[in-house]
C-alpha cells in the first residue's frame, strides 16, 4: 500500500521555524521528483518546492525561495522541507507529492500567527 505520511506542522509565531516531514512506504521512493504543495484556505493548491530524485537540483516558489529549503534521503525514503522566517501569509496545509506517480499525502496544518 502507498502512503506518503506528512508530519510536523503545527503553529508558529512570524519569524519562527519549522520542519516538514514526509515519510514514503509501499513504493520505490527514489525514482521520481518529489516536493511540496500547499492549499492555503480559499485559494487553489499552489507548488511550494520540489527536489530530483539524486537530490540535486532542487526548485522554488518565489514567494519561499531563500526562507525554505527542501532535502531528501532516499535511503530512508522521506523528504523535507525546512522553513525558516516564516510569515502569515504561508499559513495552509501542505502536501507532500510525488510528482512521478502523482501520489499525495493527506497533508499537514502549518499556522503562523502575525
Amino acid at each position: 500500500q502507498v502512503q506518503l505520511v506528512e508530519s510536523g506542522g503545527g503553529l508558529v509565531q512570524a519569524g519562527g521555524s519549522l520542519r516538514l516531514s514526509c515519510a514514503a512506504s509501499g513504493y520505490t521512493f527514489s525514482n521520481y521528483r518529489i516536493g511540496w504543495s500547499r492549499q492555503a484556505p480559499g485559494k487553489e493548491r499552489e507548488f511550494v518546492a520540489s527536489i530530483s530524485r539524486s537530490g540535486g537540483t532542487t526548485s522554488y516558489a518565489d514567494s519561499v525561495k531563500g526562507r525554505f529549503s527542501i532535502s531528501r534521503d532516499n535511503a530512508g525514503n522521506t523528504v523535507y522541507l525546512q522553513m525558516n522566517g516564516l510569515k502569515p501569509e504561508d499559513t495552509a496545509v501542505y502536501y507532500c507529492v510525488d510528482y512521478g506517480y502523482d501520489y499525495w499525502g493527506q497533508g499537514t496544518q502549518v499556522t503562523v500567527s502575525s
